[in-house]
C-alpha cells in the first residue's frame, strides 16, 4: 500500500502562514503540520487548529535556529547570542561544538509541554527548524528521547540520500534506531521546496511514489510584506498553497492508489 503524509512545516510562523496551512488542509492534500511554540501568537494558531482544522495532524517543530528560547538566558545560554536569540543558521552550525546538550534538552522539552498545553493532547510527531535536530548525534538523540518520552512519531530524512550537515549523525543511526526503534516514515521527500515547489514536480512525485510510507515536506502559507522583508522563503508559501490546493493535485493522489495519513497513523 502506498500511504503518503503532506506534512506542512512551520505552523505558527506566522497568523497568515498558519491560516494559510489550515487552508491547504481543508481545500488540498496536507494531512499534518509541526508548530514552532517559540513564536508567542502559536498557541492561538493552534487554537484556531483545534477549531477549524480537528483532522490536522499536529506536532512539534523543534526550534533552535530563529527566534527567542522559551526558558530564561541563563538556562540556555549556550544556544543563545549576546541578544538573547537562537543563533541563526550558519552561526548554529558554528556554535555548534559548543552547545550543552542537556541545555538542549531542556528547552525542546519546554517547546514539547507548550504544545500540549495549547493543543490538549500530545504531539504526533517531531521534527525540527532547519533540520538542526539532525545535525549532530547527540542532537538526534536528545530527539529520539523525547519521542520516545512522548510516545509519537519522529520525520525520518535517513533513508533517502544524505545531505552533508546529516552526513556525521548517519552513521550512528543503525545504532540510535536499535535502541529508540521511533516510529517513522519510510522515505522522506524535501525536493518539493522553492524551486523545486512546481505543480508539475509534485505530480510527477505523486506518481512515481513506491509502497510504504512517504512524507513529503512542504510550506505553504499566506506572507505580507512584513514576512517578505524578514524571511527569504516568502512568496514561494503561497505559490505552494496554490499547488496543495489544485484540484489536479487531489486526482493524482487517488488515480495512484495513494491514501494519505498523518503520523498518528504510523
Amino acid at each position: 500500500m502506498k500511504r503518503l503524509i503532506i506534512n506542512s512545516d512551520d505552523y505558527g510562523r506566522s497568523p497568515d502562514i498558519s491560516r494559510g496551512i489550515r487552508e491547504a488542509y481543508l481545500r488540498g492534500v496536507v494531512t499534518s503540520t509541526t508548530c514552532m511554540l517559540n513564536i508567542p501568537s502559536t498557541a492561538a494558531d493552534i487554537a484556531l487548529a483545534r477549531e477549524e482544522t480537528p483532522g490536522l495532524g499536529m506536532g512539534v517543530h523543534l526550534v533552535l535556529t530563529m527566534g527567542r528560547p522559551l526558558l530564561p538566558h541563563a538556562t540556555v545560554s549556550s544556544l543563545i547570542d549576546e541578544n538573547g536569540i537562537f543563533f541563526k543558521y550558519t552561526p548554529f552550525i558554528e556554535h555548534l561544538p559548543g552547545m550543552d546538550i542537556n541545555q538542549v534538552k531542556a528547552e525542546w522539552h519546554a517547546q514539547v509541554e507548550a504544545f500540549i498545553k495549547a493543543a490538549g493532547h500530545k504531539p504526533t510527531h517531531l521534527d525540527s527548524h532547519h533540520h538542526s535536530s539532525y545535525f549532530s548525534p547527540e542532537l538526534f538523540q536528545a530527539m529520539l528521547e523525547l519521542a520516545k518520552e512522548y510516545a509519537c512519531a519522529i520525520r525520518f530524512p535517513f533513508a533517502n540520500e544524505i545531505w552533508d550537515e546529516l552526513e556525521e549523525t548517519s552513521k550512528h543511526v543503525p545504532d540510535l534506531l536499535k535502541q529508540f526503534d521511533p516510529p517513522r516514515p519510510d522515505y522522506f521527500i524535501a525536493s518539493f521546496y522553492d524551486e523545486g515547489a512546481t505543480r508539475e514536480a509534485l505530480l510527477d512525485i505523486l506518481s512515481k511514489l513506491g509502497d510504504g510510507t512517504s512524507e513529503i515536506m512542504c510550506h505553504p502559507g499566506y506572507v505580507d510584506e512584513a514576512f517578505v522583508n524578514e524571511s527569504v522563503y516568502n512568496r514561494q508559501r503561497e505559490r505552494e498553497l496554490q499547488i496543495l490546493t489544485h484540484p489536479s493535485t487531489k486526482e493524482v493522489i487517488q488515480s495512484n492508489g495513494i491514501k494519505l495519513i498523518t503520523f498518528a497513523e504510523l
